[in-house]
């Protein structure tokens, strides 16, 4: 029987979540969940202060910055504060949604119109929280698997750019060097877990990543030269890039993409519900948006961007069984540490683009197969799953297999389209409503997708009874 705890005042039954394990063991697990997303959080900072033409040493400050606040917001969503929090396993960091947005406006007008854009559609993100965790009765499981499914496949892009050494730049990218350093990785990766059992399989992602880096160090491949040239403590600076200013069109287009931003945090919740095999009603979808919203709103104040749910280490949770909030919380507080230290996170930021490839391509897959575990527990017979399916995946995929495929269109439905998952999540939705939850014009074995599940289905039983001895 689970016991009842009380957080924030607010009675919840205790869960696989709530798994303790000793020091040693949080700290080594709650390090694998850093590393994993580790370059997904300093990406955004560089892109868009790249475009914003600042400095060197103020781009550094923009990524520590960006690690900070991503490690307050991952305590604050798997511990909990009051109303705020899923209290789940679920590391934020800081959000690619909002990369594409953030670039066009601060390539005109810098970062201050950025941060007022951002801190008002976080607090109006804030306000919709709860209301727009009603919608998760929208998300049974054909919706959910589409999903979950779409976020892994949306995800290996990720993973093949970073094996192939993630700038295009140089002349190295995509060289048989780097892709087989990704290789070398996943292959270690792969040897941990068939060989070996317990912590040391659950800790495989963390060995591998550990043990290529050293290969790629000892080959050359490894650069840790910023370590000597980081300061050891640097104090996250209030209003460093300046007070922020409020811009109607930005505000606009930033609160856009917040609520493609909480789509996919719903999204997310209900994925990583799914793998810890937790209840996930509204109230917890609730409480993990506002912890999303909040600490989004409250990031441009120390010179950073909006915060969200890390859908990779969905993946490591998957792999490695490991579903303490304890541990991820463990992992915000080492975030946290790397965004005072800049030191630390130089030494972490040295882990090659290929190696942390080869480990993606395990991750994100992992997000893909429990999508697809749970499309199979989906009933197909005599109803219109099928093509829900099909064509929420179908359109899902549309951003992976063709970028171009929405540029004509307008920029406020083009940047809604362009990210599969908030894609996918509307196509599903909307289909689910008009097939299953719309009884007008409905009728039994109406589909020709469950016809011909049905033959497959009769062919297959067919099949088994011509080879039972």
């Amino acid at each position: 029987m689970r016991a009842l705890t009380w957080l924030g005042g607010r009675p919840r039954t205790s869960g696989p979540e709530d798994a303790r394990y000793p020091a040693g063991q949080l700290v080594a697990y709650g390090t694998q969940h850093i590393l994993t997303m580790y370059g997904g959080v300093i990406a955004p900072p560089l892109i868009v202060g790249g475009a914003a033409g600042l400095s060197a040493a103020d781009m550094g400050l923009l990524v520590t910055a960006g690690l900070f606040i991503s490690g307050l917001a991952t305590l604050v969503q798997t511990l909990g504060i009051g109303p705020f929090g899923s209290r789940l396993p679920i590391v934020q960091g800081i959000s690619f949604v909002s990369v594409s947005t953030m670039v066009s406006i601060a390539s005109e007008d810098g970062l201050r119109p950025v941060f007022g854009a951002i801190i008002v559609a976080g607090v109006i993100g804030l306000v919709l929280s709860s209301f727009f965790a009603q919608l998760v009765r929208l998300f049974p499981a054909v919706v959910t698997g589409s999903l979950i499914t779409v976020i892994g496949l949306s995800l290996m892009p990720v993973a093949f750019q970073w094996a192939m050494g993630n700038d295009k730049e140089k002349a190295d990218y995509g060289s048989m060097a780097n892709i087989g350093f990704a290789g070398l990785t996943l292959l270690i990766i792969l040897v941990i877990s068939r060989l070996f059992q317990g912590a040391i399989s659950r800790l495989s992602i963390l060995i591998g990543l550990v043990i290529g880096t050293v290969i790629a160090a000892l080959a050359g491949k490894a650069d840790f030269g910023a370590v000597g040239e980081a300061r050891l403590i640097a104090p996250p600076q209030l209003f460093h890039f300046g007070t922020p200013t409020f811009e109607i069109g930005a505000i606009v287009a930033m609160t856009i993409v917040m609520l493609v931003i909480m789509t996919e945090a719903t999204a997310d919740i209900l994925a990583i519900g799914e793998v810890v095999g937790t209840e996930v009603d509204t109230r917890r979808v609730a409480d993990g948006l506002r912890a999303d919203m909040a600490s989004s709103a409250v990031a441009p104040l120390f010179g950073t961007f909006p915060c969200s749910a890390f859908a990779q280490n969905i993946g490591l949770v998957a792999l490695t069984g490991i579903k303490s909030r304890f541990v991820v919380a463990t992992g915000g507080f080492i975030l946290l540490l790397l965004g005072l230290l800049p030191v630390v996170g130089a030494v972490v930021a040295g882990v090659p683009y290929p190696v942390l490839g080869g480990a993606g391509l395990v991750l994100f897959g992992s997000v893909a197969a429990s999508g697809i575990r749970m499309l199979s527990r989906v009933d197909y017979q005599d109803n219109l799953n099928m093509v829900i399916v099909a064509v929420s995946i179908g359109v899902g995929v549309i951003p992976i297999a063709a970028p171009a495929f929405w540029e004509a269109f307008p920029e406020k439905v083009a940047m809604v389209l362009e990210s599969g998952i908030s894609a996918t999540a509307i196509v599903a939705v909307v289909l689910n409503l008009a097939f299953n939850e719309l009884k007008f014009g409905r009728r039994s074995g109406a589909s020709v997708f469950a016809a011909a599940q049905d033959s497959q289905d009769r062919f297959g039983d067919r099949i088994d009874d011509d080879l039972r001895p």
